[in-house]
């Protein structure tokens, strides 16, 4: 059976010192006292610690790379963004290395932090949801890795570049209610997930400003498989929705999906928007109404403004990108009420076959 390579966390372990420490006798052994340098070292050496480290650290020089931190690239936005960022990455001859942590906690993420810092990267673009807290404390406990932040609320006071939500949640509860709908539902993502929460409160405010006192919410996962399962739960809880806004358009797929299984045509029609503007999304039947994030002027930027932090650490950079509602097939005019009876039957007889 082969054996277990050691990590850093196996050697702070061995040690008994934590990760930044090892990191630092790796990579600055000035500022770590000769006792401390002395555990660590045997720590490596009992365990058989080899830093993941190609020939050119080896050689005492800085990688020319840059590391992203960001959710699975199984997912339509955290793909394209990933793709922006190494080829604008690759303009600048730096090489970007990917993590993909399963959690977001803090720990997860100072552990992908430790990791860059052992491969000699001092600047990390982190493209995941963040609550203020986490991304803060991240911020002074790495004074040395420059963090921009792609996914955060405004008022965080990190470095970060950003797409303005309430700008584009705003246009599509607007666009529907033009169209005269006025019973919406909400497919929200995860309560936990930063960005769900402010698409949700960007809906919510504009409804409000709009007169619209109630709508009903669900919460999906971000999956075309919740968008669909969500979407009958969405009409159970009001059968006379005529719109649905979804916080993603990978769940949008799910909602489309499930209202071609309920007929739900013509007359009977609901209305759907999504968020993204991904690749496929005009390619849905119906093609889908969506928010455009422009990912490669993201990536963009984001590679040049963590350039610039890197170059300048004690500046916060602070950088907001406008957003675009594409307008489509899957939104049309509200243009009569459709039979409840029929449709809650239609809904027993889908649960029943479940």
């Amino acid at each position: 059976m082969q054996r277990r390579s050691a990590t850093l966390d196996d050697v702070a372990h061995e040690a008994g010192v934590s990760q930044q420490t090892v990191s630092r006798v790796l990579n600055r052994p000035d500022v770590v006292s000769a006792r401390t340098r002395e555990k660590v070292i045997r720590a490596m050496q009992a365990l058989h610690y080899v830093p993941n480290r190609s020939a050119q650290l080896l050689a005492g020089k800085a990688a020319p790379s840059i590391g992203l931190i960001t959710a699975s690239l199984t997912l339509h936005a955290p793909s394209q963004i990933a793709s922006a960022v190494k080829s604008h990455a690759g303009a600048h001859q730096l090489e970007v290395s990917i993590a993909m942590p399963e959690r977001s906690d803090y720990a997860s993420l100072q552990t992908r932090l430790d990791e860059f810092r052992a491969q000699h990267i001092r600047g990390a673009i982190i493209s995941l949801p963040l609550e203020s807290s986490i991304a803060a404390r991240l911020v002074k406990e790495n004074p040395d890795i420059a963090c921009l932040f792609l996914d955060v609320s405004p008022e965080t006071e990190v470095s970060c570049v950003r797409f303005d939500h309430r700008d584009g949640c705003g246009a599509c509860v607007r666009h529907l209610w033009e169209l005269g709908h006025r019973e919406f539902g909400l497919l929200a993502g995860p309560e936990s997930s930063v960005s769900a929460r402010m698409r949700l409160g960007s809906w919510r405010e504009t409804l409000h400003r709009l007169g619209v006192s109630q709508a009903v919410t669900v919460f999906g996962d971000w999956s075309a498989a919740s968008g669909w399962q969500k979407t009958f739960e969405l009409l159970h809880l009001q059968p006379r929705l005529s719109a649905i806004v979804v916080a993603n358009d990978q769940m949008a797929l799910g909602v489309l999906s499930a209202l071609a299984q309920l007929n739900r045509t013509g007359n009977s029609a609901v209305s759907v928007t999504g968020y993204d503007d991904t690749a496929d999304s005009l390619y849905f039947q119906p093609p889908l109404t969506t928010v455009a994030q422009n990912f490669d002027l993201l990536g963009k930027r984001a590679v040049e403004l963590l350039i610039q932090q890197m170059a300048a650490p004690q500046v916060p950079i602070r950088e907001l990108l406008p957003t675009r509602l594409i307008v489509r097939q899957s939104t049309c005019p509200r243009e009569g009420e459709y039979p409840r009876d029929p449709l809650i039957a239609q809904l027993k007889a889908l649960v029943d076959k479940l």
